[in-house]
């Protein structure tokens, strides 16, 4: 039997990519910015960036790989989905931007990306409180 912390735990991980290369956090005067690199597979490679801005979060996801169409993305911010939609990658590559309230204290935000052929990428990182 799992134990009752460690499915939450689990789940967490797998929803926030720790697959993925950790996050650097930079701090400009009143601005704070991560940005991370994402899991793919297919030689797809993906980055993720966050950036605090007047009570918002700026919110970008990159995605390079070969094959053009359309991707479905889905962006998850505070264990809850934020927005789904869709992007057209042309020239092997595509970015979406979204910009997500800042909430109080640390902010989780992960991104998950599916592709033409099921190409996949996923990344996460946490903004922390102002």
């Amino acid at each position: 039997m799992v134990r009752p912390i460690v499915l939450p735990l689990l789940l967490a991980s797998l929803v926030l990519g720790l697959g993925a290369a950790p996050a650097q956090a930079r701090h400009a005067g009143d601005r704070r910015e991560v940005r991370t690199t994402g899991a793919c597979s297919a030689g797809a490679r993906a980055t993720l960036k966050l950036e605090a801005d007047d009570r918002r979060i700026e919110t970008e996801l990159e995605v390079e790989h070969a094959r053009n169409g359309t991707w479905r993305v889905v962006v998850v911010h505070e264990g809850a989905v934020a927005w789904r939609g869709s992007a057209r990658a042309r020239g092997g590559r595509f970015s979406v931007e979204r910009r997500l309230r800042d909430l109080a204290g640390v902010d989780a935000v992960s991104v998950r990306a599916t592709g033409p052929g099921g190409v996949s990428c996923r990344a996460g990182a946490t903004l922390s409180g102002s």
